[in-house]
């Protein structure tokens, strides 16, 4: 038995190994902080994640690189989210994860009764940064498909995504949200959303964000209810919360993208996920009480 639990360490110890190798050779990692002169010169910094093969085919005049664009939760560091950057720079995406808050700007409040909770401002901050940084990318890397974006966003990072999406939704391909809160899903059928749901008895996702089951079923909207909490959907979450978003996230990305072909894909059809160790789920308003969350 003893032997047995060591090979199995021996074993695991390898592939963690081999990932880290994989994510450090394989997958190029940079930072770079723009400037934006319409806004008293703002410091927009963004995190680069890119496989290396497919920058120097693009380079080369190759391929054309999809693009993602990671948006981070409030007070959070751009660079927290590598697990999910690391799956798509994997797939064959330049990766950029904007940093949208700075120590200078005013506190998030909340405002009960204002739209968003009063959040409107730090979101269409964020809608600025994205689009400026895009624009400033496009100098860096001219062979990337920066008119067909696949966005990416958790907490308010997903709010800024949503609100993104429904502001310009013929420059979206895909949105992946993780526990957005605020901004309502969009429901339009252009494109098509994954989200995943917390189970946190602190953050509450407010009445008519989701949309119903049917709304899901004919606008290509796959949701996930998980067990994790709010914070359990960055770098600094669980192994198993982080594993298992990523394994949802690949095989969600495997059945809607070909990422050596970046025409637009079909979107009418809800995808059925294989979910693993969390169900999907589309709340209904007719549900039971859930289990106790998992803690971090």
């Amino acid at each position: 038995m003893k032997r047995g639990i060591a090979i199995l360490l021996s074993v695991g110890a390898l592939v963690t190994l081999a990932y880290v190798t994989a994510s450090k050779w394989a997958i190029r990692h940079e930072m770079i902080t723009f400037y934006d002169a319409d806004r008293n010169n703002r410091p927009v910094a963004v995190y680069i994640a890119v496989r290396r093969d497919k920058e120097m085919q693009a380079n080369a005049g190759m391929l054309t690189l999809p693009v993602a664009v990671l948006s981070h939760g409030n007070t959070v560091k751009n660079t927290e989210y590598s697990f999910l950057a690391n799956v798509f720079a994997a797939r064959g995406y330049l990766v950029m994860s904007i940093q949208h808050d700075l120590p200078t700007d005013a506190p998030m409040v909340t405002k009960v009764g204002q739209l968003y909770v009063g959040r409107l401002t730090q979101i269409e901050r964020g809608v600025a940064n994205i689009k400026f940084a895009v624009a400033q990318m496009q100098k860096v890397q001219p062979n990337a498909d920066y008119d067909h974006l696949t966005l990416v966003g958790h907490s308010m990072g997903g709010d800024i995504t949503m609100y993104f999406a429904k502001q310009y939704p013929d420059r979206i391909r895909t949105v992946v949200t993780l526990d957005n809160l605020r901004v309502p899903f969009v429901t339009s059928g252009k494109f098509k959303i994954l989200s995943f749901r917390s189970h946190d008895p602190v953050f509450k996702t407010d009445p008519g964000v989701v949309p119903s089951s049917a709304e899901c079923a004919k606008d290509g909207i796959t949701v996930v209810r998980t067990n994790f909490q709010h914070n359990d959907m960055r770098d600094t979450g669980s192994e198993v919360a982080k594993a298992s978003i990523e394994g949802m996230l690949d095989k969600f990305l495997a059945e809607t993208d070909d990422s050596s072909d970046i025409k637009p894909v079909e979107t009418r059809a809800q995808i059925q996920l294989d979910p693993g160790p969390v169900p999907p789920y589309v709340p209904t308003g007719k549900e039971t009480k859930p289990p106790k969350a998992v803690t971090q």
